[in-house]
């Protein structure tokens, strides 16, 4: 079934969006505190970058996903709002900064994501396990999650992140099979997949992400969901796509929340530990939830 056959006929004319995914305009003193603190200390957040329609929650309940090695990414991904180009130099200071940010935010949970560095030899993986050990000797109760890219499949980099050992690891899939050369011009479906499977072999706790509304089928989704959990995936965020400006990859469908709520259960009969799936759910959205789920506790391992 594909999702284009649940559009209502004037969203398909049209494309507006749909009453469901509304937001709210970021406010409040947290929300103040914390976009105080990122433009202090010069951080990069994928909350901004990336146009996360959750920020103003998400910075409203005092906590923001730090985007490392820059803001400037080497691939063009045709769905990803942060800017492509030559980036500028390592800032071999910035594991320092966000560690401090860090321990001034007294966030007792961590996420911290890249832009891919492919100009770089390790592809940033060493600015990678620094940034994590810092985090870890000045917030030494915070637990992190990271949101890695694939290190164009060098392992000995990805070897490096299994090494510092956060307590999660994410790498989106992002996108199906059959869209991937479109969606991830740079990125393989079987390299992301070998990513998670390589951590999952050395004990890591896995979670990846995909995209809905970019012209994929239902049957395609679920046989990416399964791709998933062959590769011992534990966590799963399904999100709609949005089109951060017009030079971005076409919003295709727009997803109903019930079609989500089916998905989410069928994750969780596939044997996914945690599930978000929501229209406005994105990768970081309600990560400290993951970690210390009841269920999830307990690790899935392959051989």
């Amino acid at each position: 079934m594909a999702f284009e056959e649940v559009l209502p006929t004037e969203e398909k004319q049209f494309r507006k969006k749909p009453e469901w995914l509304r937001v709210k305009l970021p406010t409040g003193k947290e929300y103040a505190q914390v976009r105080k603190l990122v433009s202090d200390h010069k951080l990069h957040t994928i909350c901004e970058s990336g146009n996360c329609p959750n920020m103003g929650e998400c910075w409203g309940a005092g906590t923001a996903t730090f985007m490392i090695l820059g803001n400037i990414c080497t691939r063009s991904c045709g769905f990803c709002a942060v800017a492509t180009g030559r980036p500028l130099a390592v800032d071999l200071n910035e594991p320092m900064r966000v560690a401090q940010s860090v321990k001034l935010m007294g966030v007792k949970h961590c996420v911290i994501t890249s832009v891919d560095r492919d100009d770089l030899k390790d592809g940033g993986a060493t600015i990678w396990k620094q940034t994590i050990a810092e985090v870890r000797k000045q917030s030494p109760g915070t637990t992190m999650e990271t949101l890695i890219p694939d290190f164009q499949g060098k392992w000995e980099n990805l070897q490096q992140i299994i090494e510092a050992a956060p307590e999660i690891v994410s790498h989106n899939l992002e996108t199906v099979r059959r869209l991937t050369k479109q969606v991830r011009i740079q990125a393989k479906y079987d390299r992301s997949l070998e990513v998670l499977k390589r951590l999952k072999q050395a004990g890591i706790k896995t979670k990846s992400g995909i995209m809905l509304g970019l012209g994929e089928t239902y049957d395609e989704i679920k046989e990416s969901m399964q791709d998933l959990r062959s590769v011992g995936v534990d966590i799963l965020t399904l999100g709609q796509y949005l089109q951060p400006t017009t030079k971005h990859l076409p919003v295709v469908t727009y997803i109903k929340p019930e079609l989500f709520e089916k998905l989410k259960k069928e994750g969780l009969e596939m044997g996914f530990r945690f599930v978000e799936s929501g229209p406005l759910v994105r990768s970081s959205y309600h990560a400290e939830k993951h970690l210390f789920y009841k269920i999830y506790l307990t690790p899935i391992s392959i051989q």
